[in-house]
């Protein structure tokens, strides 16, 4: 069965399909072709702002781990050669401080059915039983529903094409490259953090959204830049909000960055 023809889903889609219509015919008068591209960084941003309680609990549980660091390199120390007791005192640790270690993937997990409806609102040829005319969407030439990859079966319109969606590329990666300065993991001073390395090795993780976006529509890719922009400053801004013991906050103390 088909999920995307699921009736529930089917109407959700067709709900969303009939927003971002709307959204490109508000903007056609001022963006002209890329009505289409800007309706997807709007409702992108429509997103992100009804998200943002979540992006307030992920700062707020970066602070949390940061603070528990000293105390969960301690516990490491202590029960270096017993897993199951690290583990135990982990979880307990947590308990006690009424905190989750997982909380930071919130975000994430909650923009994984958006980015899905973004990508089959210009892949499907059909939605909720009608055709989508979606995929009639074109941003200086480039087809909104055509992926980087996918430009090889466009035919002489590919070098029109092609710079669009290699700027788009090379934009989510300049992002992601600023994002593991911005969004770096602060380490408290004079404390280790556990599993440092595992954490380093993971920063560079966000790189594999480039290639990721090589494989979807460019309206999806879109939507993967303007996400991970809004995501960088978001979180810049808000760790200045919650923790003034950041560079230039209260203390002005600077903290240095497993990252780096």
């Amino acid at each position: 069965m088909d999920f995307f023809s699921w009736p529930p889903v089917a109407a959700v889609l067709d709900a969303a399909y009939r927003l971002v219509i709307a959204l490109s015919d508000a903007f056609a008068g001022f963006a002209g072709p890329a009505s289409g591209i800007v309706a997807v960084i709007v409702l992108t941003m429509l997103v992100r702002l009804i998200l943002l309680p979540v992006g307030v609990s992920q700062v707020r549980a970066e602070l949390t781990r940061r603070r528990l660091a000293p105390r969960l390199a301690e516990l490491q120390r202590r029960h270096a050669g017993d897993r199951e007791a690290l583990a135990r005192a982990t979880v307990e640790l947590y308990r006690t401080e009424e905190a989750s270690p997982f909380a930071g993937m919130l975000p994430l997990i909650a923009q994984i059915p958006v980015l899905a409806t973004v990508y089959a609102l210009f892949s499907r040829a059909t939605i909720a039983g009608h055709v989508n005319s979606l995929l009639g969407e074109h941003a200086w030439g480039a087809p909104l529903g055509t992926s980087f990859v996918g430009l090889t079966g466009v035919g002489p319109g590919i070098w029109q094409a092609l710079p669009v969606s290699v700027v788009v590329l090379a934009l989510i990666a300049l992002v992601t490259a600023v994002s593991r300065r911005v969004l770096a993991v602060p380490v408290p001073d004079g404390s280790a953090t556990p599993n440092t390395g595992v954490v380093r090795a993971l920063s560079f993780l966000p790189y594999a959204t480039v290639v990721f976006a090589a494989f979807v529509p460019l309206a999806a890719a879109v939507y993967i830049l303007t996400s991970t922009t809004w995501t960088v400053l978001e979180r810049y801004l808000l760790r200045r909000l919650l923790d003034p013991a950041r560079p230039g906050g209260a203390d002005g103390t600077a903290r240095p960055s497993i990252s780096r």
